[in-house]
């Protein structure tokens, strides 16, 4: 069974702007930048933990970054004005 895509909130505290553009350029492979240190991403629970544990590793010991799950009840309950719009649920992007 597949599992299913949520859109998941990353987010971080970087004190190095060297850690800080490793960490930003991961997350913006999977995810949509949505404030400077703030992305979306549209990812299984899996591919989550897996993206957190890769850009954890770059963190050094004062920097932090959280991840939050938002449910589909959250979700609908979300609103945002300007900037990037929320990850599609597709399995493609239109360019």
């Amino acid at each position: 069974m597949a599992e299913t895509a949520m859109v998941m909130v990353f987010c971080y505290d970087v004190e190095s702007d060297r850690r800080r553009r490793r960490v930003s350029a991961l997350l913006e492979e999977w995810g949509v930048r949505v404030q400077k240190s703030v992305f979306e991403a549209r990812l299984t629970d899996r591919q989550a933990r897996a993206l957190m544990a890769r850009a954890a590793k770059e963190l050094g010991p004062r920097d932090t970054l959280r991840m939050y799950a938002l449910s589909a009840h959250g979700l609908a309950r979300s609103a945002s004005v300007g900037g990037a719009p929320l990850p599609e649920q597709r399995d493609f992007w239109v360019l």
